[in-house]
């Protein structure tokens, strides 16, 4: 039952790392990646389908200016195109034959510093669903306590356990926004 408090909390916070990771990996670098445009939701076959743009073409990067996404069916080409420039992405994609291309323009300072400042609000975010997980963990083992399912001494172990995978996962994300913010700064 005890390690069943530690799984549960890992697998928690596993799953708020996955969705940090996918948070940050949207908010764009100097670089073109496909992360930048593969869950933007796009309405296809005249608005019967919602799909992830990434359910719905290849996306890759010719160089670091340059997305090419190619559709797996080329009859959605400007659905795709309409659902790009409609996720305030401040992307532009340009039909080019079977393939819609993105280019990507360098980052001024100025925008540099309001990316740097979102992806600190997004870890943030990220910080305090950790924080909440803490919460429920610490809450669980005192449950468990008063239940008499656990006696003092292993009480202590299992919040000491709990601290030290929450300060671990923290460093973490507090790694990912570091690694972020150097893509975010190179010229």
């Amino acid at each position: 039952m005890q390690s069943d408090i530690i799984e549960h909390t890992k697998s928690r916070l596993q799953k708020i790392l996955d969705v940090i990771k996918q948070d940050i990996a949207t908010i764009r670098t100097g670089k073109a990646t496909p992360a930048l445009v593969e869950n933007i939701i796009i309405s296809a076959y005249g608005g019967t389908a919602k799909m992830r743009l990434m359910e719905l073409a290849t996306i890759g990067a010719t160089d670091p200016q340059t997305l090419i996404i190619t559709p797996f069916d080329k009859s959605i080409i400007h659905e795709i195109e309409k659902g790009v420039q409609d996720a305030h992405t401040g992307l532009n994609p340009i039909v080019d034959g079977q393939l819609l291309r993105i280019s990507l323009p360098p980052l001024s300072e100025e925008r540099r510093q309001e990316l740097i400042k979102a992806m600190h609000h997004k870890l943030e975010n990220g910080k305090i669903m950790v924080r909440q997980a803490r919460h429920e963990s610490m809450e669980e083992i005192k449950k468990q306590h008063n239940d008499s399912a656990i006696d003092d001494d292993e009480k202590v172990r299992l919040e000491k356990e709990v601290q030290r995978i929450i300060d671990d996962f923290t460093s973490l994300i507090d790694a990912m926004g570091k690694q972020k913010e150097e893509e975010l700064l190179q010229l």
